[in-house]
């Protein structure tokens, strides 16, 4: 594993998510209960830890994710997002946002911007802000 990994604590809908990431990325998930660690500091059916891996067009994105315990603040994404920035070609980057998008909110559409590059920014239904974008190399001249 390398870099940066987000590990997201979810209110109560850590299943669901993580399932749903599943469904717009693929790659593999684990998911974990506190029953199944034998752990009594949370609901035994609320998830202790997820993984997906193996994600992305390449493999290579992961994400974690579990269920925010009594004493925890669930996410909340203010001033940041999860960028996604020529994590796949194009097509691919426009059917995650799409995905995402999906009973979420397009803060930004996925266009083309003055600067020569494609972006777009969304919040999806699980309240977690995504940067999507990539480059075409353009002719000069």
């Amino acid at each position: 594993m390398s870099g940066i990994t987000p590990y997201i604590l979810f209110p109560g809908t850590a299943e669901e998510a993580l399932r749903f990431y599943r469904e717009v990325f693929g790659g593999d998930l684990a998911l974990h209960s506190y029953g199944d660690f034998g752990r009594g500091d949370g609901p035994t059916d609320a998830i202790a830890h997820g993984v997906l891996s193996g994600a992305g067009s390449d493999g290579t994105l992961s994400l974690y994710g579990a269920d925010a315990g009594p004493d925890e603040d669930a996410v909340d994404m203010g001033g940041m997002f999860l960028s996604l920035l020529g994590a796949a070609d194009p097509e691919t980057l426009h059917r995650w946002f799409d995905a995402l998008a999906a009973g979420g909110r397009i803060l930004e559409p996925l266009i083309d911007r003055a600067w020569g590059a494609f972006d777009g920014q969304v919040l999806d239904r699980f309240g977690l802000r995504w940067l999507i974008g990539y480059e075409l190399e353009r002719p000069e001249g």
